[in-house]
């Protein structure tokens, strides 16, 4: 018999979850069905067809970057558009 604590009250809460709540959860690839995994994009990343980026932290203007952000999302390879297309005509250093 399981002395485990129902998740759910008697009013429908969701109580909080404890640390040996979270020791019996299994992984959702184990417990989905495929067809779901696949409609929620659960797949394992293929190969990067692209060079990987790097990852860093850059000090920018502030209306630099509220110009960008403005464009919309994709606003950070807009920024590293630019910044190549500078390289084809300057010097970095």
């Amino acid at each position: 018999m399981s002395k485990r604590i129902p998740l759910i009250d008697d009013n429908g809460e969701v109580r909080e979850l404890t640390a040996a709540d979270m020791r019996v959860f299994k992984p959702a690839s184990e417990v989905l069905p495929l067809t779901l995994q696949k409609t929620l994009g659960m797949r394992p990343r293929g190969p990067q067809k692209a060079p990987t980026k790097v990852s860093t932290t850059i000090r920018l203007s502030n209306e630099v970057v509220q110009a960008f952000r403005a464009t919309g999302d994709g606003w950070q390879t807009r920024v590293d558009a630019a910044l190549k297309d500078w390289l084809k005509t300057h010097s970095p250093v």
